[in-house]
């Protein structure tokens, strides 16, 4: 993994000497953690700083080991590009040494117009440009959004933020693995996207419907419930506790029962002890998502909350995401 991906060691290196920085805090997302315990050793026969490394899960560049970085001179967070200032955390943005032409050459049987949108995560961002030329050697044009507050890069999507491709295009392709963002890419904006993974050198074409119809079943299963749980975040990078407070506002007004619940890590098992019908969530989007099937009552996303309320009509239904209004706290 070391050689596919870019640590930024002897940068982090610089760092601790010119600041002369003593204890140190790292911090990695769930699949960087197998490279923890080498870097660590690195950094401190290469420094002397004594290193503490984070095993609090990690999901995001909203959610920082606040606990850790007021320990330590410095936290270094890996895997995301910066969201929010915060004095003593630098983003490591961990990027991909991988080749992502064959990909792409794969994916062009699939590509069915000529303007396609250019996505990706921060691992593959600088990639975009080849793309962008390489597609206009072969009489397509590639072109890239610019997100909100949020996103660092223009073509840059997160779990929770689809704003930088909202662009003019005919249809997408995302450089990646996985297809939760181009899932949510594609529900967005209601366009063909097409998902190249550079990894396993595959393509395909990304379809919302067999996800739509999973969803539109845990909202015909919140129809009559009474009791909802609104679930907040205590993450900085996550916290919606105004749109909680509206939320619960308007159950009120329909005659639901609801009541927020202020969490840190949102698991299954901590609401299993709560007497609720369905839980509504307000923290990470993915929570709903990717877990949906191992809570024991249906988890809404705020959008999905408003159909069953009778706020919003089935057909509007969209993915959850967090916008700049968010970020806005964190500046």
């Amino acid at each position: 993994m070391k050689n596919q991906f870019d640590f930024d060691l002897e940068r982090i290196i610089n760092i601790i000497k010119e600041k002369h920085f003593k204890t140190v805090g790292l911090q990695f997302p769930e699949g960087f953690k197998r490279q923890a315990f080498s870097i660590s050793q690195m950094l401190e026969e290469r420094t002397g700083a004594g290193i503490l490394i984070s095993g609090n899960p990690c999901f995001g560049a909203c959610d920082i080991d606040t606990t850790l970085s007021g320990k330590v001179d410095v936290m270094f967070h890996f895997g995301h590009s910066k969201m929010g200032n915060f004095d003593n955390v630098v983003f490591i943005e961990t990027r991909s040494n991988v080749d992502v032409l064959p990909c792409v050459k794969t994916a062009l049987p699939l590509l069915a117009a000529n303007k396609i949108g250019l996505i990706t995560t921060v691992q593959h961002i600088h990639k975009l440009d080849e793309i962008s030329s390489f597609l206009r050697e072969i009489g397509m044009e590639g072109v890239s959004g610019k997100g909100d507050l949020r996103v660092s890069y223009p073509g840059q999507v997160l779990g929770c933020n689809f704003t930088a491709a909202r662009v003019d295009c005919d249809e997408y392709l995302y450089i990646g693995s996985g297809i939760f963002h181009p899932l949510g890419v594609a529900i967005a904006t209601g366009k063909r996207v097409v998902a190249a993974d550079p990894y396993l050198n595959k393509a395909i074409e990304v379809s919302p419907e067999k996800f739509l119809r999973k969803r539109s079943g845990y909202i015909a299963k919140s129809m009559d419930a009474k009791v909802f749980g609104i679930i907040v975040s205590s993450k900085s990078g996550q916290n919606r506790i105004d749109l909680a407070k509206k939320l619960a506002q308007i159950a009120g007004e329909h005659g639901k029962k609801a009541q927020i619940i202020i969490m840190d890590l949102v698991t299954p098992e901590q609401l299993l002890a709560f007497k609720v019908d369905a839980y509504v969530n307000t923290a990470c989007p993915r929570i709903t998502i990717d877990d949906a099937e191992r809570f024991h009552v249906p988890v809404l996303t705020p959008q999905e909350f408003e159909i069953v309320l009778g706020e919003r009509m089935w057909d509007a239904l969209v993915m959850d995401e967090i916008l700049e209004d968010k970020m806005q706290e964190l500046l």
